[in-house]
């Protein structure tokens, strides 16, 4: 008997003993299973600007697990190895979502990220997961695509403390043709998350050619501010060639500047550039008094001058999850 799946917009019908478009959840006797769960196959300790995330307890360490899957199928992903692998071709570590937080305390990590390839596809994991760290007073974090359906999305958000959401293009066209979905349910993702009181963090990877022209970069950074607050943080990211898209170079240092400049053109208070080191790409500013508050290189930080979630030079109230 067929299954149709219902956790993501493709709503994928699945025949027996097959798999829907994610590669993970297949349908055994007529039974829709998650096969990753409790199987990791990467668990790291990073640091939590890696995500990258620069207004959540910087400085510290994370807990970053993922499974291999996705339901997306992005031509530059960079993460193919595991997001666009079959589970069979690769060998997981066996951690059950109870034992995660035991892992994370033991490693000195304050906080669990859900990341790598996409965590909402191995769901069931990633929501057990987030209960048993929020049980034991961990925070939790998810690195996605916000490629999920309303009443799953939500339920999952109510466990969760912050997400890097990636916003790949402001193109129905470029989703389509580079990823394989659509746009609309990712916005509504970005908006469903920051009502349920997520700390929303924002990045675009910027690719030559194909979504770095300025009025499109102008058009996502407008929504951004319109939609999910000028306080939210944005970060443009340097393109490398990876997996399919290997014919274009990488992202020029110059277009991540201008990206940053339009954004802030914008209204956006927080705006950074990532995989390339800019002056002042990382650096976290006082939208009050534009003081120098949180300066960061890579993924060190080298400063951070917040005293009780505010600026200590005008009081200004800094938006972020600070300690």
């Amino acid at each position: 008997m067929d299954v149709q799946c219902e956790l993501c917009p493709k709503a994928c019908v699945i025949a027996p003993g097959q798999s829907g478009e994610c590669r993970i959840r297949v349908n055994v006797d007529g039974t829709l299973r998650a096969v990753t769960y409790g199987r990791p196959c990467s668990v790291h300790v990073d640091p939590v600007e890696k995500k990258p995330l620069f207004h959540f307890l910087p400085g510290t360490r994370i807990l970053s697990l993922a499974t291999v899957g996705c339901n997306l199928h992005c031509k530059f992903c960079q993460n193919w190895e595991i997001s666009q692998e079959n589970p069979e071709n690769v060998t997981p570590y066996r951690l059950p979502p109870e034992e995660i937080p035991a892992l994370a305390r033991r490693e000195g990590c304050p906080s669990v990220a859900y990341t790598y390839t996409e965590p909402l596809v191995y769901y069931e994991y990633t929501l057990d997961g987030c209960a048993a760290g929020r049980r034991a007073g961990l925070r939790n974090v998810l690195v996605t695509a916000g490629y999920l359906r309303r009443e799953p999305l939500e339920r999952l958000c109510r466990l969760t403390d912050a997400a890097n959401i990636d916003l790949k293009a402001f193109s129905e066209e470029f989703y389509r043709d580079l990823c394989g979905g659509t746009l609309r349910p990712v916005l509504d993702a970005l908006v469903l998350c920051k009502s349920l009181g997520v700390l929303v963090e924002v990045t675009n990877l910027v690719i030559p050619t194909l979504n770095d022209a300025g009025p499109q970069i102008r058009e996502l950074s407008r929504w951004v501010a319109r939609n999910l607050g000028r306080e939210t943080p944005l970060h443009f990211s340097r393109f490398y060639p990876q997996y399919k898209l290997r014919n274009l170079p990488p992202t020029p240092a110059e277009t991540l500047d201008r990206a940053r400049e339009i954004a802030l053109e914008e209204g956006l208070h927080f705006v950074y550039i990532g995989n390339v080191l800019r002056p002042d790409g990382e650096t976290t500013f006082c939208p009050g008094c534009r003081a120098r508050l949180v300066e960061r290189r890579g993924y060190v930080v080298t400063s951070n001058r917040i005293r009780a979630r505010c600026c200590p030079d005008c009081g200004t109230k800094i938006h972020g999850i600070w300690e």
